[in-house]
């Protein structure tokens, strides 16, 4: 039995097959050209949007974002690859009319544009609104690090600097020595001497550098710097500690698709709750909406806020601990009487308010009876226990009891906000940005999030559908 055979590539046809025809029906890539199609680029600030009277024709910035949104929603994100693509790829042929446009230039067009492309996520977010793809009830927040381009060797810090220069001096320390142990024996031949002033003297400029590092960061209030990406930090990361930056996502649980993004260089989630809830309750257009987190974003001064907008936040707080040891009664043990301001510790005492900041939002609570109080060595070691307690200790707890009244919202934020990251992460192929600067990182989520919302929206509506709906805007 012979093999399925297809036809010779040598063999000439009368009637040839146009692209179109080559690219199927329900395709992608019909909707992200159907997508570009419909927007205004002048409008969202892109440039070269009209080509000039005179000099060297541009290329025309819609290919240029179309080929971009094709790369993320297919794992092709370097503009080397894509500049491949453009010349190989059936689909990139169809796509962008077979232009073949250099790497320089596919990624000049992304670092020149980072407002504009995420202004394109926006759109394609409203337009998920407009095809009724959004529940509008519950939003899951959720964040993630995700790595920067520069090297954790390029952080300083006044620790690390403070080991640097120790070390320094102690090379130098080390050729003087040698120096003067060299002038006690002989005359020393000159090209060796040459040779440790040589060192000593790049030894000194290092130190110098080094000082003007540490003097750096305290003009500019910083505990750490990265040297080659000054808007990265050094995060903590499930790998270890990364330079990183902080993206963070509101997701409608309804079909999971992400309504709200952002990128900060927080280390941590303490200030994303009410930004990320407010975002999506506007991108969802519902006058009320639940917005779920986990504990890493428990802030009571934020679930006020979120109360105010319309927004009921659920959100755990972490287990209490002593931070001084676990040897120690957590601040669980201590109850609080609201008429009187005051706490009640496990001996008995009453704490009493003491200090008030307005600065840090914080009330302190003590007693003068801890030094002779029998259960001192199991509440702390301290000459008296001190109690905190936030101006937002009430909304805080609030949530908090949301959260453990109903376990099941926990279980829906796990399944709503962490997918979306896992296959953003997916479609990156390694999740680390491949531009610098917090802006320009930005525009880069913004086209991740843009593939990763392109293909959830293809799969709930179908390519039919949103090519219907696609038709008019385009028009």
């Amino acid at each position: 039995m012979a093999h399925v055979e297809g036809q010779s590539r040598y063999q000439a046809t009368l009637y040839p097959e146009t692209l179109d025809e080559v690219i199927a029906a329900d395709s992608a890539v019909r909707v992200i050209d159907g997508f570009v199609d419909s927007l205004d680029l002048a409008g969202l600030g892109f440039s070269k949007v009209e080509a000039e009277a005179t000099g060297r024709p541009p290329y025309d910035p819609r290919d240029l974002l179309k080929l971009y949104i094709y790369g993320y929603v297919n794992q092709m994100r370097s503009s080397r690859r894509l500049e491949r693509e453009a010349r190989r790829n059936v689909e990139v042929f169809w796509l962008i009319n077979r232009v073949s446009p250099a790497f320089k230039t596919i990624a000049d067009f992304r670092k020149d544009h980072p407002e504009a492309i995420a202004g394109v996520c926006q759109a394609f977010i409203k337009f998920c609104r407009e095809q009724s793809a959004f529940g509008g009830e519950v939003l899951a927040i959720d964040g993630s690090k995700i790595a920067a381009v520069a090297s954790r060797k390029q952080v300083i810090t006044q620790k690390k600097l403070a080991e640097r220069d120790a070390a320094i001096e102690r090379k130098i320390a080390e050729y003087l020595a040698a120096m003067d142990e060299a002038d006690a024996e002989e005359t020393p031949v000159e090209p060796a001497k040459t040779d440790v002033a040589a060192a000593l003297a790049a030894l000194k400029a290092q130190r110098a550098e080094l000082q003007q590092q540490a003097e750096q960061l305290v003009r500019e209030g910083l505990k750490q710097k990265v040297l080659t990406e000054p808007e990265a930090r050094l995060m903590r990361t499930p790998r270890g500690h990364q330079v990183a930056y902080n993206a963070q996502i509101a997701v409608d649980a309804q079909h999971d698709l992400i309504v709200a993004f952002d990128l900060t260089n927080e280390g941590n989630d303490l200030q994303q709750l009410h930004p990320m809830a407010r975002q999506g309750k506007a991108a969802v257009g519902s006058d009320q909406v639940i917005a779920v987190a986990d504990t890493g974003y428990s802030n009571g001064a934020h679930g006020r806020q979120c109360e105010q907008d319309g927004i009921k936040a659920i959100v755990p707080h972490a287990e209490r601990v002593n931070p001084k040891g676990k040897q120690y009664f957590s601040r669980d043990q201590f109850s609080y009487d609201r008429e009187s301001d005051s706490w009640s510790c496990p001996a008995g005492e009453v704490l009493k308010l003491f200090k008030t900041s307005q600065t840090k939002q914080k009330k302190e609570y003590s007693t003068r009876a801890c030094p002779s109080c029998p259960l001192k060595s199991q509440c702390t070691k301290s000459p008296r226990r001190i109690i905190v307690r936030s101006f937002h200790e009430d909304d805080r707890e609030a949530m908090h009891q949301r959260a453990q009244a109903d376990p099941s919202w926990m279980k829906l934020r796990r399944e709503v906000a962490e997918h979306p990251f896992g296959t953003i992460k997916w479609l990156m192929g390694i999740p680390r940005f491949l531009v610098r600067g917090l802006l320009k990182a930005k525009a880069e989520l913004a086209l991740s999030i843009t593939g990763y919302n392109l293909k959830r929206l293809i799969a709930i509506k179908g390519t039919p559908a949103l090519l219907k709906a696609l038709k008019p805007c385009a028009a």
